[in-house]
């Protein structure tokens, strides 16, 4: 029953991302929850699954692969941390060519930002964490769970970069890739603050991860 329960959590986990995003499905649902409805649905639901699957893994029979590499806690702390910067550069600003944005109207591609480099910032910050996990476990039930979610994260991105073309229309999305590219980068009143806000993230990670995964990590960063 253990593989049989993860397969059936993983598979409702991606059709949660994947059916309701679907333009006449997310308008059909919209219509009916109201916007704000919607997201918080969606974001309980997502989490709720993400956890559903953390804990069907858990307890799917083990089959190593591969034990876990020299100094793994240590590259896992480094990516989260990364990940973490990323989505609090990238989370609430205006960025009209990927989703987690906010005031896409007063979007000005001379003030990019970290969308210089990262367009997609929650599933850039999702790579990280999968890539980084996938590293740290070994055994197959984890493999099939962070290795899909890593090519997720970066089918995700093809996908959204190919509807916004659709929606812009080439010319456009290339220009204001562009001149997103060409940027300066320039420090805002915000940056030390959502710098600090990354670091709160990822030290209250490490010290719910006992809760959140089963399994302790702190011990793993110490010399």
């Amino acid at each position: 029953m253990g593989w049989i329960v993860f397969a059936a959590a993983l598979a409702a986990f991606f059709i949660l991302h994947s059916v309701p995003l679907r333009p006449p499905v997310r308008t059909w649902l919209v219509a009916r929850l109201g916007p704000a409805g919607f997201g918080i649905a969606y974001s309980v639901l997502s989490i709720a699954l993400l956890g559903a699957v953390f804990v069907a893994a858990r307890h799917a029979p083990r089959v190593a692969l591969w034990g876990e590499p020299p100094h793994a806690g240590r590259i896992v702390l480094a990516a989260m941390i990364l990940a973490a910067t990323v989505l609090a550069f990238g989370l609430g600003r205006p960025n009209p060519l990927s989703f987690g944005g906010a005031r896409n109207a007063a979007f000005d591609p001379e003030k990019a930002g970290l969308l210089r480099w990262v367009r997609h910032p929650v599933l850039a910050a999702f790579l990280l964490w999968s890539a980084a996990h996938l590293v740290a476990n070994g055994d197959l039930a984890h493999v099939l769970l962070f290795g899909s979610m890593a090519a997720f994260s970066l089918i995700g991105m093809a996908m959204i970069d190919r509807r916004r073309r659709r929606e812009m229309g080439e010319t456009a999305w290339r220009k204001t890739v562009a001149d997103m590219r060409a940027a300066r980068l320039r420090p805002t009143p915000g940056t030390v603050l959502r710098l600090a806000l990354a670091l709160v993230a990822v030290a209250v990670l490490v010290l719910l991860h006992p809760w959140i995964a089963g399994v302790g990590v702190l011990w793993r960063f110490l010399p």
